[in-house]
């Protein structure tokens, strides 16, 4: 993957986990006095339409930049498109796919793991479990 591309998957990865991301940095900045409202503010960002919104804007936000990388490539017709149909393909289908990996390793790993050191209440729900 070339370096335009790096960004672009590991911002829509964060910003697809911006439902669990605030309360962590919460309770980090905030400490234990904290980690209820925390808890509470992931719970409710996690299990409402928000992960979906958030979930939707990071599948536009990958395939915006994607138009951006091909345009910079020299792809900018349907014409070009279909002549570079492989390469389109094969490079969209491994972005999308580096992106949920990333997605999944920070939100459901990093996160999950920091947000029980930290206190939060994540334990018996973690994936692990």
């Amino acid at each position: 993957m070339t370096k335009s591309l790096r960004g672009w998957i590991a911002g829509s990865a964060v910003f697809a986990s911006l439902c669990c991301l605030p309360s962590v940095i919460w309770v980090l900045f905030a400490g234990s006095s904290a980690i209820v409202a925390a808890d509470q503010l992931s719970n409710n960002l996690y299990y409402s339409w928000v992960r979906w919104a958030l979930y939707g804007t990071s599948t536009i936000m990958l395939s915006v930049g994607l138009v951006l990388f091909y345009r910079s490539k020299g792809i900018c017709t349907i014409d070009d498109v279909l002549r570079e149909r492989r390469r389109v393909i094969n490079t969209t289908l491994a972005t999308f796919t580096l992106t949920i990996l990333f997605y999944l390793v920070w939100n459901y790993l990093v996160l999950e793991v920091i947000g029980i050191a930290v206190g939060l209440p994540w334990e018996e729900s973690a994936f692990w479990n």
